[in-house]
């Protein structure tokens, strides 16, 4: 990453603008989850409503992947290739990341979305939600990133849940990427952290896992699953620290 800045309020205004029409792309992809249908129906139609809602495809400005989307079913936690051969069967969860260019300026946002869970399997969604709700609470002047990652780690292994370690949250602005890095566990010292400003714009991610954190990079070069094959979820929202206190952009 390596790219900082904070963004004027004029800027901030375009980013929710194109979270706003980030929002509603999702909420089309969510009718997508559903026995039968596959990892390329979603990405074909991500495709269609971000090129209809003035925008670009984020994922596609990324040396080397070119599709829409990533999408990773059960112990597939990102990156995954959205192929017609990943075929949505009940009991599956399903995540989906998606981002939007529009007017300059990226959104990022993820969601896991289960097919006929069990009681345990819908809770472990929920936690993972609950987790990232907590830490967009944290993002205000004066807080730290810590603080951020402290309310993910906190609330998953509240449940019996891991964090990942391996991959982490970052800015977002005119680049896809920017610093800070926001892990989901806590990071070393509270005052080593960075301090949260007014102007930034941070895509909260929330990746966590129901065994062990540890993860593998499949063969595809792309997707990154768990390694002892238990379950995953991700959830992520791009959200700006404003004088009213956080700005989630992408609901």
């Amino acid at each position: 990453m390596g790219i900082f800045e904070l963004k004027t309020d004029a800027e901030i205004r375009i980013m929710h603008e194109g979270g706003k029409k980030l929002s509603k792309i999702k909420e089309a992809l969510l009718e997508q989850i559903r026995v039968g249908k596959n990892a390329n129906d979603v990405e074909n139609l991500a495709d269609i409503l971000i090129q209809k809602a003035g925008g670009k495809p984020s994922f596609k400005m990324v040396p080397g992947y070119h599709w829409a989307t990533c999408v990773n079913v059960n112990a597939g936690l990102v990156h995954g290739i959205p192929c017609k051969e990943v075929v949505f069967k009940e009991g599956d969860i399903v995540s989906v990341d998606l981002g939007i260019l529009y007017k300059g300026f990226h959104a990022d946002s993820s969601f896991s979305e289960g097919i006929g869970l069990d009681k345990e399997m819908q809770k472990f969604l929920d936690v993972g939600r609950a987790a990232l709700q907590n830490a967009i609470k944290k993002c205000v002047s004066g807080g730290r990133i810590y603080d951020i990652s402290g309310a993910i780690e906190k609330t998953v292994k509240a449940a019996e849940y891991e964090p990942i370690r391996a991959l982490v949250g970052h800015g977002i602005g005119r680049n896809l990427h920017e610093d800070p890095q926001i892990p989901c566990f806590i990071p070393g010292d509270r005052k080593e952290s960075m301090r949260i400003e007014k102007g930034m714009v941070l895509a909260i991610e929330v990746m966590y896992a129901k065994g062990k954190p540890d993860v593998y990079l499949d063969k595809d070069g792309w997707t990154i699953s768990m390694r002892d094959g238990k379950m995953s979820g991700l959830f992520e929202e791009t959200v700006a620290v404003t004088k009213n206190g956080p700005l989630c952009m992408t609901t």
